[in-house]
């Protein structure tokens, strides 16, 4: 789902370690609720949640390679 990241402006949004130096290019995660919410620091204004078992699910297969190239 995508959420009006107006909603969501208090949340307490966290950076991904894996984020360059200058905050550019990261991945930030929030989780006011019982929804984690994903935003693209490049593009605060647009903000993906999904409930916490099928985010991990989506991460599972991405790990697993199910997602990628083939």
């Amino acid at each position: 789902m995508t959420i009006s990241a107006g909603r969501f402006v208090e949340a307490k949004w966290q950076k991904s370690s894996y984020s360059e130096g200058n905050g550019a290019n990261c991945v930030e995660m929030a989780r006011p609720g019982r929804s984690v919410l994903l935003r693209e620091s490049d593009a605060p204004a647009t903000v993906l949640g999904a409930p916490p078992a099928r985010l991990a699910a989506l991460l599972a297969a991405i790990k697993e390679g199910h997602l990628g190239p083939r």
